[in-house]
């Protein structure tokens, strides 16, 4: 297929050199340092090329949160899908956190009848991420108490109902499951395990890595801090070259300096992905919002409850990415978290051939030390 338009001069997650992308028909047709020319061509004079980002975990938008989704939200998911792909957001797995039975299951029911239904030029519902009900009280955070549940499979099987095909991750806490039964019943449905809101030890998150989980919900939060000689979930997640650990970098969930360590202790490639883990406010500006039965104060981005509990953030995903360039993370590297990572941890592919040539151009303006984005989409 001949190519109608070229993308040159770009550097790729994973090239050592500038690259070319051929477009041919809205899609991806060829990858190389050189390449025939075309009908047109966009020079990106040494600027980024990736896809656009994947956040696995988003718990709401635009003042609606996912737990609460209604069969009539449906025009307020697709507001909020477009909010999302202005945001350089490709795809993401609307996160249900801890509540009853019977509203995750109307908010799946919800999400059920959606997917089918969405548009291109929009971030796509890509399957949900079950936050819960599956915790340690201990470790719980702003899950609500009265609604954890014990971790069987009956009480699995109670959640999902009918709903366990677009169930992509659920984030439980391992050592709740003493026999390993829950992971293994999860995974023989191809549903990712995560493991957070936990207090495992390194060798019950070991026990939970060989049994099939593959991914830890917001790195340090949640979970036992790391030390020395109790390494912990976080610890034996890190040395695992086969789990994803998903992090937050809005400067507050997890310090710059921790952040630094992490990203050094670990492969871009493969073990560190970026989420947004962001509210139902993402998209409004601060202020107080219901959340739950209870109510979250929104402060430039960041949300806790009144006890002063930290509950999310509203700041979009990118805004991580800018954030960790800015605090001293590799550009390439930053780059990766948000759009290379997490589509390695669900098992999508990167960019490549036969990918919709819809992409971020991302520049460094070296004077400002500052990195920016563009959606370049081709269609």
């Amino acid at each position: 297929m001949t190519a109608d338009r070229l993308i040159i001069n770009a550097r790729l997650v994973g090239y050592r050199d500038l690259q070319q992308v051929a477009i041919a028909a809205g899609k991806i047709i060829a990858i190389a340092p050189k390449l025939n020319s075309a009908d047109s061509s966009i020079d990106l004079a040494g600027d980024w090329l990736s896809l656009g980002g994947i956040d696995l975990q988003i718990n709401g938008g635009l003042g609606l949160a996912f737990p609460d989704l209604e069969s009539g939200d449906l025009p307020k998911l697709q507001q909020i899908c477009d909010y999302l792909w202005q945001q350089g957001v490709d795809g993401f797995l609307p996160t249900i956190v801890t509540t009853t039975v019977a509203k995750i299951q109307r908010s799946l029911a919800t999400l059920a009848e959606f997917i089918p239904t969405q548009k291109q030029n929009t971030a796509k519902v890509l399957g949900v991420h079950l936050e819960g009900p599956f915790l340690n009280y201990q470790k719980r955070g702003a899950h609500p108490e009265q609604h954890l549940l014990p971790l069987t499979i009956e009480n699995i099987e109670r959640v999902l109902g009918e709903y366990s095909q677009i169930v992509t991750v659920v984030t439980l806490a391992p050592e709740l499951d003493s026999d390993g039964t829950a992971i293994t019943y999860l995974r023989d449905r191809n549903i990712i395990v995560s493991l957070g809101h936990s207090q495992a030890t390194a060798t019950v998150a070991k026990q939970a890595f060989d049994r099939g989980a593959s991914m830890v919900t917001h790195a340090f939060n949640a979970m036992p801090s790391l030390h020395h000689r109790q390494p912990g979930l976080l610890g034996e997640a890190i040395v695992n070259p086969n789990v994803y650990c998903g992090l937050i970098a809005d400067g507050n969930h997890v310090s710059p300096t921790m952040l630094e360590i992490i990203l050094k202790a670990s492969d871009y490639d493969r073990g560190i992905f970026l989420v947004s883990d962001a509210l139902s406010p993402i998209g409004l500006p601060d202020g107080v919002y219901p959340w739950d039965e209870r109510k979250i104060t929104v402060t430039k981005g960041t949300a806790r409850l009144a006890d002063g509990t930290l509950s999310g953030t509203t700041l979009p995903l990118l805004v991580g990415v800018e954030n960790l360039v800015k605090w001293g993370c590799d550009v390439e590297q930053a780059i990766a978290m948000a759009t290379k990572s997490p589509r390695k941890a669900i098992g999508l592919p990167g960019i490549g051939v036969g990918q919709p040539a819809n992409f971020l151009r991302w520049h460094w303006d070296e004077a400002r030390q500052k990195l920016s984005w563009t959606r370049i989409i081709n269609s």
